[in-house]
């Protein structure tokens, strides 16, 4: 087991756990067995669903955590329910190096609030964020925040850019990202006081780790023109599950408008088509800012979605990351 990535996993989090998360995991091991799994949650439950499942008994443990975090409480209220809830234990042991990362679907408020309290930031951010790989017309965008920080200051937006270049850096091996700031306009002096301080910061100072392409509107984030897309939790959160909608709009109204004898013709490239803009394939946003790994999966997600989840996490450890965005990190402190 010294070989593999060691995941532990908040097995009660999100939409249909711990059933999904079980689907998920077995999805993920018949393609690649190289991920150990310790599951935290009601115990009985979870035995339940792996009692006639083998291949996940024989890649996990099952860890007992009497309580839960619904996705309905309060970050506040969450964090201070109880130690004993499936996230925060996962998440202690990552603290104590149990786990090489951790990964849940559960309460976005409050996995950012219990990851505050229990794991250290990189020196330099205050603010962790959620970056997540959308698809573009050449390859990927990288756009954060997706739903940590609601309230963000030009400081924020500063170092989201900074920490979204080195992760692109890290997976992608570009010398210098394009990162853009997310607005309603092209035009300078468009958008909130905080963008146009952050759009000025930026503007007026060499930063070495990117170059600053200016604001891109929400209709050109898949064009392919900039790698990185910085924005604020609540606006980004909005940017993805209205990407989500459409794209799964999209492809459930696609096959209706078409009649058989084209579809039979053109069915390899909807296939494709319908793969390329499935939101499943893009699973799993890391939360940028923290010493140790720390993954959110889409509570609503099915266990296809959770299991490329567990790929991002596997491929999280494996590059490395977190010791390759510290090193490709630049904050802008002295800039402000």
């Amino acid at each position: 087991m010294n070989d593999k990535v060691k995941i532990a996993v908040d097995a009660m989090g999100g939409d249909n756990a711990p059933k999904k998360i079980i689907k998920g995991i077995e999805l993920s091991l018949k393609q690649k067995k190289d991920n150990y799994f310790y599951l935290f949650g009601k115990k009985d439950l979870i035995e339940n669903e792996v009692k006639n499942n083998n291949l996940v008994r024989e890649n996990s443990e099952i860890i007992d955590a009497k309580d839960i975090i619904s996705d309905d409480e309060s970050p506040l209220a969450a964090a201070k329910k109880s130690k004993e809830t499936s996230m925060w234990k996962s998440i202690e042991f990552l603290k104590n190096k149990k786990a090489d990362i951790t990964l849940s679907a559960g309460n976005t408020g409050a996995m950012l609030v219990i990851s505050r309290l229990l794991l250290n930031n990189i020196k330099g951010i205050n603010k962790p964020a959620l970056a997540g790989l959308w698809p573009n017309q050449n390859n990927m965008n990288i756009v954060l925040d997706l739903g940590a920080n609601i309230v963000c200051d030009e400081k924020n937006l500063c170092d989201f850019a900074s920490m979204g270049s080195a992760l692109f850096k890290s997976l992608f091996e570009n010398e210098k990202p394009r990162v853009a700031l997310l607005n309603v306009g092209l035009e300078e002096n468009k958008g909130n006081d905080v963008l146009k301080k952050t759009f000025s910061i930026m503007k007026k100072n060499d930063i070495k780790n990117f170059d600053f392409t200016g604001y891109i509107e929400g209709n050109h984030i898949m064009d392919g023109d900039v790698d990185v897309i910085v924005t604020d939790g609540f606006t980004g959160n909005v940017a993805l599950k209205t990407a989500e909608g459409t794209a799964n709009f999209i492809t459930k109204n696609l096959k209706k408008s078409l009649n058989k004898l084209s579809i039979l013709f053109s069915y390899s490239s909807l296939k494709r088509f319908k793969n390329k803009l499935d939101p499943r394939k893009y699973n799993g946003a890391i939360f940028l800012g923290l010493e140790s790994p720390l993954v959110k999966s889409h509570g609503a997600t099915d266990s296809v979605g959770f299991a490329h989840s567990i790929n991002v996490c596997n491929q999280i450890i494996n590059a490395n990351l977190i010791e390759k965005i510290k090193s490709n990190l630049i904050t802008i402190d002295d800039k402000l």
